[in-house]
Order: C-alpha cells, then sequence, then structure tokens
C-alpha cells in the first residue's frame, strides 16, 4: 500500500490523513466524502517554489486552478506566493471572492466571451493568455472600449507532444489551442499583435501535454519556443520578456507511474532556458510555470461507504460504493486507473478480487477494475487515493445525485470547505412555466 503525503494506518487500523481518522470525518462529514491533505498542497507548492529560486532566474508559478478550483484553495495558492491561472468567469469569480491578488490571475482559454473577456479587464487581471487570431481582435477592442492596456502571451503550439513517457517532435498542427509554430501562424499573430494599440506583449505560452513523467518534452519545447524568442527579436525587434512552458508535471496514482521530483522538472526547463539564451543579446526572460494536478492530485483522497455487493462466479464480484461517476468521472471518460484501500480495516490482509462500482444507472460507472481488497462489507469505508485533481473539479449531478462535500485536513484539524449539496440545491435553478402549473392546466 503506497500512502501519499500525512496518511498513514493508525492503532486502530485506520486511514488517518492529516491527523484525522476517516472514520471520524465519516461520522462528522458524511460520505462521499473528498478529504484533502493541506500539508502536502502547501509542501508541493513550496517545491515549485524553491526549485525555481535555487534556478537563480525571475519567475512565476501559476496554480492551475482548473484542476480543483474552490475558494480555500485560492487562499492557500496567495500564501504560498502563487500566482493562479483561470479559464472561465467561474473560476475567475471563485478567484475574486477568495480575494485572490488580481495581478497574480492569468486568463486561458480558447474561446472566451466578451462577457468573461469584460469581467477580466474590469478586475484588473495580470494577463491574457491569447489563444487565436479572433480574440486578439476581441480582446484589442473591448480593452480600447475601456482605455485599458492588457498584457498578454500569445499561446503557441510548438510542434512537441508529450504524455507519460511517450513524446514526439511532429504533429500537433492538429489542436483548438494555440497559434502553430511550423505553419508560420505564431509568428504572423505576434506581428498583427504589435500593431494593435492596447495589447501589450509580455512573451508565449506552450503546453506540450499531461502526466509526463520524463524531462525530454520539456527540453525539446524550450529549445523551440527559444528559438522562435531569438528570430522574433532578430526579425521584428521584440523581446520576450516571459516564457510560460505551461504544466503536465505527472503523480503517481497506481504502481508503475514514475513522476520525477520537482526539481527535476524545473532543473532541466531552466537548464534548457540558459542554455539556449547563453549567447542571446538579451537579458533571460521571466520563467512561468502552470502546474494543477501535481499540486494538488495525491493530495486528494475520496471516502465512500460499502453498500451492495454482486457476485458472478467464476466471473467477477462487485462492490458497489454511495458515489461513483458523478464523484469521479476519469475512469469513464479515460480509463484513469486509482489505488484505493478499506479505511476501517486498512491493516487486514485482502482475500478477493473485486471491482467497485458506482451507484449511477449507467453500467460504465466503474471506478476501480480488479481491486484486492479484505472481504468488505456494507458500511465499511472505502478510500480511493489521489483524486484531488479534476474530481471534484469535473463532477456532475447526473441521476440528479448531489455533489460531495470537501474538507482540508491539517494537524488533526479538518475544515469544512465546500458543503455537501442538498436536495434544496438540486432543485434551487428548476423553474416550471406558468403554463405548466397545475392551476393553469386545471383550466
Amino acid at each position: 500500500m503506497y500512502l501519499h503525503g500525512t496518511s498513514k494506518i493508525n492503532a486502530n487500523g485506520h486511514l488517518e490523513i492529516g491527523g484525522n481518522d476517516v472514520t471520524d470525518l465519516a461520522k462528522e462529514f458524511g460520505t462521499p466524502l473528498y478529504i484533502v491533505d493541506e500539508s502536502l498542497v502547501r509542501q508541493r507548492a513550496r517545491e515549485y517554489v524553491e526549485a525555481f529560486k535555487a534556478s537563480g532566474l525571475k519567475f512565476q508559478v501559476a496554480y492551475a486552478s482548473k484542476a480543483f478550483s474552490v475558494m480555500a484553495m485560492c487562499v492557500i495558492a496567495e500564501q504560498e506566493g502563487l500566482s493562479l491561472d483561470v479559464v472561465s468567469d467561474g473560476e475567475l469569480f471563485t478567484a475574486l471572492q477568495a480575494g485572490f491578488p488580481v495581478e497574480r490571475i492569468h486568463f486561458h482559454g480558447n474561446n472566451k466571451t466578451p462577457d468573461e473577456i469584460n469581467m477580466a479587464l474590469d478586475a484588473g487581471i495580470g494577463c491574457f493568455v491569447v489563444d487565436n487570431f479572433d480574440e486578439l481582435a476581441l480582446l484589442n477592442a473591448l480593452a480600447g472600449d475601456k482605455g485599458k492596456k492588457v498584457n498578454v502571451l500569445l499561446r503557441i503550439t510548438p510542434g512537441v507532444e508529450a504524455h507519460t513517457h511517450d513524446y514526439i517532435s511532429t504533429g500537433q498542427q492538429d489542436s483548438k489551442f494555440g497559434f502553430d509554430l511550423g505553419n508560420g501562424a505564431a509568428k504572423q499573430a505576434i506581428e498583427e499583435a504589435m500593431k494593435l494599440d492596447n495589447l501589450v506583449i509580455l512573451g508565449v505560452h506552450s503546453h506540450i501535454g499531461s502526466q509526463i513523467f520524463e524531462v525530454e518534452g520539456f527540453r525539446m519545447a524550450v529549445d523551440k519556443v527559444a528559438q522562435f524568442a531569438v528570430s522574433i527579436r532578430a526579425e521584428l525587434g521584440l523581446t520576450f520578456k516571459v516564457i510560460n512552458l505551461g504544466g503536465g508535471f505527472g503523480i503517481r496514482y497506481v504502481e508503475g507511474d514514475t513522476p520525477l521530483p520537482v526539481s527535476e522538472y524545473v532543473g532541466a526547463i531552466t537548464d534548457a532556458i540558459k542554455a539556449n539564451f547563453a549567447n542571446a543579446e538579451f537579458p533571460l526572460p521571466e520563467i512561468w510555470v502552470e502546474p494543477g494536478r501535481s499540486m494538488v492530485g495525491d493530495a486528494g483522497t475520496t471516502l465512500y461507504t460499502v453498500g451492495t455487493s454482486k457476485n458472478i462466479p467464476g466471473v467477477r464480484k462487485y462492490i458497489a460504493v454511495d458515489g461513483g461517476m458523478t464523484d469521479n468521472p476519469r475512469p469513464a471518460l479515460y480509463q484513469s486507473r486509482y489505488e484505493a484501500v478499506l479505511a476501517n480495516r486498512a491493516n487486514e490482509a485482502a482475500e478477493e478480487t473485486v471491482s467497485i462500482a458506482g451507484k449511477c444507472c449507467e453500467s460504465g460507472d466503474m471506478l476501480i477494475w480488479d481491486l484486492e481488497l479484505p472481504k468488505a462489507d456494507n458500511g465499511d469505508l472505502l478510500a480511493v487515493f489521489c483524486t484531488g485533481a479534476y474530481n471534484y473539479a469535473m463532477a456532475s449531478n447526473y441521476n440528479r445525485i448531489r455533489r460531495p462535500a470537501v474538507v482540508f485536513v491539517k494537524d488533526g484539524q479538518a475544515d469544512l470547505v465546500v458543503k455537501r449539496e442538498s436536495l434544496d440545491n438540486i432543485v434551487c435553478n428548476d423553474v416550471i412555466p406558468a403554463r405548466l402549473q397545475k392551476s393553469t392546466l386545471a383550466k
């Protein structure tokens, strides 16, 4: 059993996270329950900041809030000196409501609406990451209407795609994101942006993939982006002050996942920057990155209560829990894999192989296939590890199931940061038109 952060098995044989026995958390907050190990989140944030400080380069570490966006997480990001990457009015509103410093907010997205752009302009955010030619014109016009000049990065696709152990240096033109470097769109975007009065070009942004366990893809991306920066300086006289290399740093979900220490990812990036710009006749750019999953992923655990079971002799035994694809759609979407333990009987030896089913009315609502567990009984607690990223963020009300509560745990304290949805929440936005009212139908 691999335990992350402050997780351990206590003297009662129960899983403990942040000094809290999870059986007590289940009694207090109910299940399903997202549990976030605050100490581990802060540790990950500090690993990034300290690694960049050691490089001697100017930098910003922007937490990619799409991984897990709640106000309490925005507060932690601010306290740890991070910037914040948002991709919608909802994520921006969350940050603003949490009091996050607006100058450290970066707005991403391939289809920002005029309302979203105006909201960000009114807030005075620090930077827009511009994704396409339409947005260049729209942002310039809306900023001009408000008498503002705004900082922008242009998102480029550098021709490097990396996922886990595989990376390639061709392709990537077929992406909904960014200006392509290979076909000249990136240079054209820079030329057009330079003509727009209300945009201040800080530099460029690139992102090469997710769950990356090696550094070669990042090195290749730095090489290409740096070459582009040097050529733009020489041909157009524009010096990039910022190069944003995105995120994608991997975490361990299951045995066989082999992420590198944060310092190795950062060291590879900063060393490649220094090497590429060693002979350039302009200052080293400020480096930005956007970790999301690697900041919060392994800090999250989802706690469920075991319900019914179904044994098909010679085929499979299903164990059902009180959550499923509504609180974790990733297995259904991407065949994501997880490890889990019976949290109230964590020291007991495995007796059987079971598959963990959710409660939704879908055959595909499966959380884990072929998990070794002690014989699970109705009422046992199942803890699924590494659910801090893209679980709460992607949760839904399918089957009108209520989304779980979220608690932050640290040093024996457990704090509710998102309330469990109520049945009233489920119907609060429903409207019955007057023509469907019973009194109207009776007539």
